[in-house]
């Protein structure tokens, strides 16, 4: 399974952005997924995840009620819509995939990972 994340870039406080994450492959839709995020000199956490048909999500408390995750079998693809973004979501995203149906929280399940897109929010 390959991943290719899309839609960083920067953003003021207060403005959103939307990442993309196309898989490839055929066993997409058969996989729970995740958005990961690294700020410098931190851990990795995973932001938000959902379930291989979209039924279950879970979002981190940091990102509840901002963020959306969501994904579309049919093109392969996984987003995460950032709004009401804060400099403190400035971080290297990550899409991951695991191997299971279903969400998963723990780092260890995911099994692909993509290279990472920037995403900078401006104060």
């Amino acid at each position: 399974v390959q991943l290719v994340e899309s839609g960083g870039g920067l953003a003021q406080a207060g403005g959103s952005l939307r990442l993309s994450c196309a898989a490839s492959g055929r066993t997409f839709s058969t996989r729970a997924m995740g958005w990961f995020r690294q700020a410098p000199g931190k851990e990795r956490e995973l932001v938000a995840a959902i379930s291989w048909s979209g039924g279950y999500t879970y979002y981190t408390n940091a990102v509840k009620g901002r963020f959306t995750i969501s994904r579309d079998n049919a093109k392969n693809t996984v987003y995460l819509q950032m709004n009401s973004l804060k400099p403190e979501d400035t971080a290297v995203y990550y899409c991951a995939a695991t191997r299971t149906l279903d969400l998963a929280t723990e780092t260890a399940v995911y099994a692909y990972w993509g290279q990472g897109t920037q995403v900078t929010v401006s104060s």
